[in-house]
């Protein structure tokens, strides 16, 4: 435990508080105000700095998240949304879309809305409207470490066709700046199913600005249109927010680092002495990477997007070969770290350990 100013050894800091929420642990609430009303939310703080908010009633995704005070993500103007107000025909999902820190787009599509054979898809799939069940929190003392561990179970299943089953884990600890989660989905039903997730993670003001940048290990790095192909030089590099901006969207096939895990960061080496928001993963689970990148006004945020699959509509995912699939019985393991870095060495090491060039061409077939 690094919480400043506390002894190490458990027994030492339980003499010195009357109640662990003197250095961080977990709260429970439900929102009662606007769209959120009625919804569970669990504020986590580590006391290291970095709080954040997890929602069980929107599949255990993360809304707020803050670090010494200063906001780490973009929220929308919709704010948290209960999941009562969901639209999932075409782009209704854009109504109840709160993004923060993960807002995750699955089970079985993602991307662009349309029709797959006889099914007609939203846009980004219906996961985030689901609310977990046997949500649990396991938070306690391990040794001379307390444990900060949220776990929650979301079932996505429609009548004669999918049944799949997601058991996430978050995990951290009080002193800590970093948080892991843990996916995995089975497949309960009888029958083949998609299985394609995109992590939504947010970067918003004031982590991104003008003096941001994005440092990550990829290999290769295609447009998804032609607004994005005449921007892919800039593709690192984020600017104030620009009037009818047009949003553009590059996918990266992510390599792995020196430790054998592909890194992604939003740096800005001038805020608060330097901030940056790190993520990392197996790129056998996650092999690829979308960048939304929409610096528009009001709408002034980056997407950094671990994804299982492109991120395009399902029926094309499909006809290109693109298209992961679960076999009955079978599951698949995500693990994703989130870490906060502080100080302009944490920026420079990761800068100099993680920073790749990649070549920039086409290699999908979208």
């Amino acid at each position: 435990m690094n919480t400043p100013g506390t002894p190490a050894g458990r027994d030492a800091i339980r003499q010195r508080i009357g109640n662990l929420a003197q250095l961080g642990g977990t709260r429970h609430v439900i929102l009662n105000e606007g769209a959120a009303k009625g919804m569970a939310a669990i504020d986590v703080d580590t006391g290291a700095g970095l709080r954040f908010t997890v929602l069980p009633d929107r599949g255990m995704d993360i809304s707020l998240c803050s670090f010494k005070g200063t906001n780490l993500v973009y929220l929308t103007g919709n704010g948290e949304v209960n999941p009562a107000f969901y639209d999932a025909a075409g782009l209704g999902w854009l109504h109840t879309f709160f993004a923060g820190l993960l807002t995750t787009c699955g089970l079985t599509t993602l991307g662009a809305p349309g029709r797959d054979g006889d099914v007609e898809l939203g846009l980004h799939g219906r996961y985030s409207a689901l609310p977990a069940r046997h949500v649990q929190d396991r938070s306690g003392w391990q040794g001379d470490r307390y444990a900060i561990e949220l776990q929650g179970v979301v079932e996505e299943t429609r009548l004669f066709d999918h049944s799949l089953e997601l058991t996430r884990t978050l995990r951290t600890e009080i002193g800590s700046r970093s948080v892991t989660l843990h996916d995995r989905v089975v497949n309960t039903g009888f029958s083949s199913s998609p299985c394609t997730i995109l992590y939504h993670i947010n970067a918003g003001h004031p982590l991104l600005s003008e003096h941001s940048e994005l440092v990550l290990t990829a290999a290769r790095t295609e447009a998804h249109d032609d607004t994005s192909r005449a921007a892919m030089a800039d593709f690192a590099r984020f600017g104030a927010p620009v009037p009818g901006f047009q949003e553009q969207n590059f996918l990266h096939q992510m390599a792995r680092g020196e430790d054998g895990l592909a890194h992604a960061a939003m740096l800005n080496p001038a805020l608060a002495g330097g901030l940056g928001l790190a993520l990392a993963f197996d790129p056998a689970e996650v092999p690829y990477l979308n960048e939304w990148k929409m610096l528009g006004q009001r709408d002034y945020v980056v997407g950094i997007e671990p994804c299982t699959a492109p991120c395009a509509n399902r029926a094309r995912l499909r006809e290109v070969g693109l298209l992961p699939m679960l076999e009955p019985g079978q599951s698949r393991d995500i693990t994703l770290h989130l870490q906060v870095l502080e100080g302009p060495d944490e920026l420079a090491a990761y800068r100099q350990r993680h920073g790749m060039t990649p070549v920039f061409e086409p290699f999908t077939a979208l």
